[in-house]
């Protein structure tokens, strides 16, 4: 390896400027023209940067050069066809990336002369030109930036926050509500393959699994190309900025709204109406709505708002109470009756690795629910929880 011309090249990088600019591999740059007296004190700038992601130089340098977002990767993302001098300029950097993922340490620290013991990286067999050109022909289902480091995000004052520890709820942990979730499932793949999607309404009782079931589908189809916005309804104002951002991304896109539900006195609404009616400021092709609530019309009203002094009550009421039903798909989460929470927490309780007898189980798991919120299936998860503590003290 010839440091002082790799160092140079590094230097040369147009289209992957960011990926240079990144903590690690700009130290690595550096200590390839470093003096003596520099060396070390870089070295171990480069190796902290490397260390708090992974040991492996090659790993991560691939893991950079994939996840860049720059304007290359957003032309092709829309179809964009560039100049055969800009392709040329891709395809060599990609090269002088795949040089630099090979350096091992040796190359690096041969000419110093110094004998003291230097913190060392791994190296790995990756081929980061092609790992770059299978991503862009299946951008659709990888995405770019950080919508293809991440499956889960959420609305932060006006950007787009990655969650960085999602929640990992799978849909075959779920147990029960097989009919429901497959309504939910059947939706989804729907608007992955580009067929027409509904925004949908999941309602009922509070610990039936509303939430854990539009997670659960964003962690089964995320390697299909699906992602999640989690927003509050404080924000829904927002939603056009957001459809305009994700509107450039060729990924499909839940806009997750949880706990939801309004007062009769509320103008928040406006900007969701407008969505879930698809006006043309407020629609996007590769987005839906997904929201639960505890409530079917999404409404809190009291004996006194029928009872209001505005004109035109009855026509005020009449929008709020019909919010819900412009949700095309609305699905019922009810709470399980006696028969099926015991065949839940059975279920949940086996998934621990606990066996018990049935009767048993199903006096003690009937006891819990009376002595708690009753019976759904977040109570049989709590049950089977206090189990596992049980049998494990």
């Amino acid at each position: 390896m010839n440091k002082r011309s790799l160092s140079c090249k590094l230097r040369s990088i147009a289209v992957f400027r960011n990926v240079v600019q990144d903590m690690a591999i700009s130290e690595l740059c550096r200590l390839m023209s470093d003096k003596d007296e520099d060396f070390i004190s870089d070295y171990g700038r480069f190796i902290s940067a490397l260390y708090a992601e992974n040991v492996d130089l090659s790993k991560y340098i691939l893991k950079r050069v994939l996840e860049d977002e720059n304007f290359y990767i957003r032309g092709k993302a829309s179809g964009k066809e560039f100049d055969p001098l800009v392709e040329e300029a891709v395809e060599n950097e990609l090269k002088i990336f795949q040089e630099l993922s090979q350096v091992t340490q040796q190359e690096m620290i041969s000419d110093i002369g110094y004998d003291g013991s230097l913190p060392k990286w791994r190296i790995s067999d990756v081929d980061i030109v092609k790992e770059y050109k299978e991503r862009i022909e299946n951008i659709g289902r990888y995405g770019f930036g950080k919508y293809a480091a991440y499956t889960m995000f959420r609305l932060e004052g006006k950007e787009i926050i990655p969650i960085e520890f999602p929640d990992k709820q799978r849909l075959d942990e779920l147990y029960s509500y097989e009919k429901e979730r497959a309504a939910v499932v059947e939706n989804t793949v729907a608007l992955i393959e580009g067929r027409p999607a509904q925004n949908a309404l999941l309602y009922g009782d509070a610990g039936t699994g509303k939430s854990s079931t539009v997670k659960a589908v964003v962690n089964e189809f995320a390697d299909r190309g699906l992602r999640l916005i989690e927003m509050t309804k404080e924000q829904l104002s927002d939603i056009p900025l957001i459809l305009k951002e994700i509107s450039e991304v060729p990924l499909k896109f839940l806009i997750f709204i949880d706990d939801l539900s309004f007062t009769s006195g509320e103008d928040r609404f406006g900007a969701l109406k407008a969505v879930l009616e698809g006006s043309a400021s407020a629609k996007a092709a590769n987005t839906v709505i997904y929201a639960t609530s505890n409530r079917r019309h999404l409404v809190r009203e009291s004996f006194a708002d029928r009872e209001g002094d505005d004109v035109h009550r009855n026509d005020t009421m009449q929008e709020l109470l019909s919010l819900s039903a412009r949700f095309g798909l609305r699905v019922n989460f009810m709470r399980p009756d006696k028969k099926q929470y015991i065949e839940i927490a059975k279920r949940i309780v086996q998934s621990c690795g606990i066996n018990i007898p049935d009767e048993q189980l199903a006096l003690e798991a009937e006891a819990f629910a009376m002595q708690g919120n009753g019976r759904s299936p977040r109570t049989a998860k709590q049950f089977a929880y206090q189990l596992v503590n049980k049998y494990n003290m």
